[in-house]
């Protein structure tokens, strides 16, 4: 452990005083094959599955990837793992319950280790429930090898003191989940304070990267083959407020790495978009960034919205969607919305609905309200109905599943580049034009062509729309 501290203070004056980016790729090197030189314990055969947010797929790349860079052999199926390491969600109440049943099943005779965010959100019903050699906080890092090492030997491992602060550097080792897609955490935590929430206690408190690391990674990744960026957090519009940098100066700093690449901005909350809107909006107009914006609201009802203590209006909501539709009349707009918040009156929901209808997103994530341990949410009455809960989350998904293919039908007959970024099934592939729009191409010549098409820029023409993809054909054979 002294050693994995003395490279992480080193590599950061590294970082300060060295330029050369020769000189850091060799540095870099040279740190992560002392997690294989350094390594002492028995090497063991591993799976590692990761569930929840792209920060939790995140976490799960650089897991497998420093496990591997120790020796450690990375394996698909769990059947024949020595260890097994799940990187957990426990956002909501059925994801939690499918996360324990999966943990429940695992066979005594394999190490299982539980990451990610349930130890922290549920550590008591995990010890009840579970069977266990180890459990760590998300965002863990190289640490991992050690927790395989103590745990390979028959100690029984809990990290989880300071899981709220982790921050593993950015040039970890990692295993790509998609060839061509690099999933990059451009901070871990949060400013806010909502009662329902109960990711705050697993991600802590805003912690961002310097835009510098996030360049360094984005500009080796690039030499790699990278053509898709996923810059994500679990509000990107709050990154650099404890450093004095903003979202916007990141995403022109990245914009401007030599090469042909595409970004995708996660989430943001609408006040953190709203301290920023003008900077912002003139960062999204670069070619290189998809016109795509996450934006949940949560409640169409200011009443319901303080209760959760969410820090905007509707009309901020509101706003800043016509500020940036303004600026990007072809994007795609994506939202969230929880239903049966306690206090939530049918007058509320109308409300909610109403705003959906005039909005008009072309994704709408609509979620049950469910309790969750230890939030302020537990103690506000009244209750709705479960009954009740379901009816409106019923009512409100017909209306977004309409929306969602009337916004698609403006995209027939269009024509234009995708960027394949996914193989799909039945000689498919998946790619994404420049709102972010999935396309899908079917009747592809083979495996060999997908895998030969993945990571392309292709002509095509929208032939069918779909209630959450365009179907197209390629205008010119590229395989």
């Amino acid at each position: 452990m002294l050693a994995l501290l003395f490279l992480n203070v080193s590599y950061t004056l590294f970082r300060v005083y060295v330029k050369d980016p020769v000189l850091k790729n060799a540095y870099v090197f040279v740190c992560n094959l002392n997690l294989c030189i350094s390594y002492d314990g028995a090497l063991m055969r591993v799976y590692i599955k990761g569930f929840g947010c792209s920060s939790s797929f995140a976490d799960k790349e650089v897991l497998a990837g420093c496990l591997q860079a120790a020796g450690h052999t990375i394996i698909e199926n769990p059947q024949n793992a020595e260890v097994v390491i799940y990187n957990t969600c426990a956002v909501k109440t059925p994801t939690e319950n499918r996360m324990i049943n999966l943990l429940k099943r695992v066979p005594k005779d394999k190490k299982l280790i539980v990451a990610g965010c349930l130890p922290l959100i549920n550590l008591k019903r995990l010890k009840q429930e579970v069977h266990f050699d180890g459990v760590i906080g998300p965002a863990f890092g190289e640490r991992i090898v050690e927790v395989i090492r103590k745990v390979s030997r028959g100690i029984h491992v809990v990290e989880l003191t300071e899981a709220a602060m982790n921050m593993p550097r950015l040039d970890l080792p990692y295993l790509r989940i998609n060839p061509k897609t690099s999933i990059i955490p451009i901070s871990y935590g949060c400013t806010g304070s909502c009662t329902y929430c109960c990711v705050r206690f697993a991600r802590g408190k805003l912690r961002s990267y310097h835009i510098e690391d996030i360049v360094n990674r984005v500009e080796r990744d690039v030499s790699e083959g990278i053509c898709e960026f996923w810059l994500t957090s679990q509000d990107t519009a709050c990154y650099g407020k404890d450093r004095g940098f903003t979202l916007a100066e990141l995403l022109q700093c990245v914009c401007s790495v030599k090469g042909n690449f595409f970004i995708r901005v996660g989430m943001m909350t609408p006040d953190n978009f709203l301290n920023i809107i003008d900077r912002l909006l003139e960062a999204f107009r670069h070619k290189k960034v998809f016109k795509f914006l996450h934006l949940p609201i949560q409640s169409g009802d200011d009443g319901v919205l303080r209760r959760m203590n969410r820090l905007y209006s509707v009309k901020d909501f509101v706003n800043v969607v016509k500020r940036f539709r303004r600026a990007f009349p072809q994007s795609t707009l994506a939202t969230d919305v929880i239903v049966g918040f306690p206090g939530e009156t049918k007058d509320a929901f109308n409300r909610t609905w109403k705003l959906i209808e005039n909005i008009r997103p072309d994704i709408t994530n609509i979620s049950k309200f469910f309790l969750r341990p230890e939030t302020s949410a537990t103690n506000l009455k009244p209750c709705i109905p479960p009954l009740e809960v379901k009816h409106r989350s019923a009512l409100l998904a017909k209306l977004a599943r309409h929306i969602a293919f009337e916004r698609n039908s403006i995209w027939k007959n269009w024509s234009g580049e995708i960027l394949i970024n996914e193989i799909g099934k039945a000689e498919s592939v998946i790619g994404r034009n420049f709102a972010y729009k999935p396309v899908v191409i079917r009747h592809i010549n083979g495996s060999k062509c997908a895998r030969n098409l993945l990571g392309k820029s292709v002509s095509v023409r929208i032939i069918d729309i779909f209630q959450s993809y365009l179907a197209g054909e390629i205008m010119k054979n590229t395989c």
